[in-house]
This record gives C-alpha cells, sequence and structure tokens, in this order.
C-alpha cells in the first residue's frame, strides 16, 4: 500500500492558508498513488495559544468537512491533528454518559452480591443489631458527603462556564470519520491550554481492512503508548509531530525505535518552518517493519511517498518472535 507523509511549514495561526496548502500537498501524494495521507501535528494554525479560542474547531467543523470531502473524492485516507475545543453542552453530556455508565457497573456489581448477601443471613442479623451505631457514624459522614457534594457542585459549575481544549487526532477513510483520538500526552506548556485524552485505541479502517495506531509528536518518547497500540492489533503505526530543534536526532533514533520493537511499519510525519519560540527540522519517514528508513523528507517543505508492505511484519515477527517470547508476568508493575 503506498503511504505518503506532507512535511509542510506550518504558518502560524494562518488557518485557511495552511488548509489550502495541506490538500495541495494532498493532492500531489495522491497522484502518486498514495491511499494513506499523513499531515503534522496541528498542521492548520500550529501552536497557536495567542488565538487560541478563535481557531479551535467546533466539532463538526469547516476544517474537517472539508478533509472528508477531499477523502471522499479522492478514496484516500487522511490522517493529522487539529485543536478542539469542547462545548459545555458537550461536556455536559460526555459527563451524563460517564455517570450513566458508572450507575450500570455500580448496579451490576450490587446484583452480583445479591446471592451471597442472601448466604450470610448471620452477617445481616449482626449488622441490624448494630443499625444504631451504624446510622449515627452515616449521619455523620452523610454531614461530611454533602459538604464535598456542594465543593463538588462549585468545580462544575466553574467548568461549565468554560471550555476544555483537545489536541484532536483525526482520520478520515474515503470521506467517513473512521475514528478520533485525544493527545494522551501534552508536553510541558501544552497542558496550560489542553487537556488530556484518556483513550489509546487503535483506529479502524473497516473499507481497508486495517488498524492504525496513532500518536501524537511527544508520545513517540513513550514506548508503552506504541506498545499498547499493537497489542491491541494495529497494522501500522503514525505519528503525527512538531518535533523542534535541536531534538532531531532524537527524532530519527525514537521512529526507528517504535519500528523495530513492535515490527511494525511506521509514518512519522514532522513538520518544518519556524514558531514564535521554537524551529522545525522536518525529517519525516516512512519505516518498515524492519526498522529500515524507506523514505526521509529532509528539512525541505515536500511529500515523500513510499509503497509500504504491510503484510511484512508478520514473517519479521516469525523471525524474531518478540511477542510471543514477552514474560508480562515480569511486567505488571512497571
Amino acid at each position: 500500500m503506498k503511504v505518503a507523509c506532507v512535511q509542510m511549514d506550518v504558518l502560524h495561526c494562518r488557518k485557511q492558508e495552511n488548509l489550502e496548502k495541506a490538500l495541495y500537498m494532498a493532492l500531489e501524494a495522491v497522484r502518486k498513488g498514495a491511499e494513506i495521507i499523513v499531515f503534522p501535528e496541528v498542521f492548520s494554525t500550529g501552536f497557536c495559544y495567542e488565538n487560541f479560542d478563535h481557531l479551535a474547531e467546533n466539532l463538526p467543523s469547516p476544517t474537517l468537512e472539508n478533509l472528508a470531502c477531499f477523502s471522499e473524492a479522492n478514496d484516500c485516507v487522511l490522517i493529522g491533528s487539529v485543536i478542539q475545543k469542547e462545548t459545555e453542552e458537550k461536556q455536559k453530556n460526555t459527563e451524563e454518559k460517564q455517570k450513566e455508565a458508572e450507575k450500570k457497573k455500580n448496579d451490576a456489581e450490587e446484583k452480583q452480591r445479591e446471592p451471597e448477601k442472601k448466604k450470610n443471613d448471620t452477617q445481616k442479623n449482626n449488622l441490624a443489631k448494630n443499625k444504631n451505631s451504624f446510622e449515627e457514624k452515616a449521619n455523620s459522614f452523610a454531614g461530611k458527603e454533602k459538604e464535598m457534594l456542594e465543593s463538588k457542585n462549585d468545580l462544575n459549575s466553574e467548568l461549565y462556564n468554560s471550555s476544555l481544549y483537545y489536541n484532536l487526532g483525526f482520520c478520515f477513510d474515503s470521506g467517513s470519520l473512521a475514528g478520533t483520538y485525544r493527545k494522551t500526552h501534552p508536553f510541558k506548556n501544552e497542558n496550560q491550554y489542553f487537556s488530556r485524552g484518556s483513550s489509546l485505541e487503535p483506529i479502524t479502517l473497516k473499507k481497508r481492512n486495517l488498524k492504525i495506531g496513532f500518536e501524537i509528536c511527544y508520545e513517540l518518547r513513550f514506548p508503552e503508548v506504541a506498545r499498547k497500540l499493537v497489542l491491541a492489533g494495529s497494522d501500522l503505526l503514525v505519528t503525527a509531530a512538531a518535533f523542534p530543534n535541536p531534538r532531531s536526532e532524537h527524532w530519527k533514533t525514537l521512529a526507528r525505535a517504535r519500528a523495530i520493537e513492535n515490527q511494525i511499519p511506521h509514518i512519522a510525519c514532522n513538520r518544518i518552518g519556524a514558531a514564535p519560540d521554537c524551529s522545525y527540522f522536518g525529517n519525516s519517514m516512512i519505516i518498515d517493519a524492519w526498522g529500515e528508513i524507506k523514505a526521509d523528507a529532509g528539512n525541505r517543505e515536500c511529500v515523500i511517498v513510499y509503497d509500504l508492505d504491510l503484510s511484512g511484519k508478520d514473517e519479521i515477527r516469525k523471525m524474531i518472535p518478540v511477542f510471543e517470547d514477552r514474560r508480562t508476568e515480569l511486567y505488571s508493575n512497571s
């Protein structure tokens, strides 16, 4: 399968220009036969903190709609990340769903305990004898619980009066949104602006019978992220990044390491150019499951394309059976 990386100079805070450039470069990749095309991290805006709220995407957004249309028109997969704004209403809906799931879990646990309770008649009698003592303690706890609940409500009120922001990874497959991923490991200053995602799962491309393990930039430094995605069945690892100078050697080493240790092809897509506080070196790479660099973008704005053998990982895993030889009982506390 031919895959591509769009290594572009992301113009700071200039969303429309960046989007037009990204799609123009993606069209070049399509003309070269690419089925999967990867953009750098927050490719449409860069880390535009000074205009954060205005440039963030409220889903559904015109930016993502443009990407979906391109993906459908060219029967391709588009992967990258944008800044997402989570509205108050959606925050409430998410919290309600979480509460509902927690209630179902508690109800199920309570149901499981019912047979045990019926068998423990003696214990029930003892509890009945101590009821008065228990109620006194319960009343005392209820007072404290009320204070805690009021405090929590105050906190929730403050939350609902503001919005949450995420570094949102997206994956469009022939016009359909195959999945999203919220960056789980923001880097340093990013934590002041972005909330953390809470899930690490591959994105399934049903039409192509393929699973994408998607990580964003700093997460390249956490081998656990890629390993979890691979153990969950990923066929291809993708990293969308804005990896700055002077850490080019770290980038090259880590990108190859994630491919080698997981015996999986890896598209590592970085940006070039400059932001107000740093500059970027590029070196986007397409790496096979053996860890060999098949295409390297260097330090220029360009598109790289390579025909990856996605089935090659199976032969490599037979040759060097890393996954069969894992001693999981020794890793549980790591």
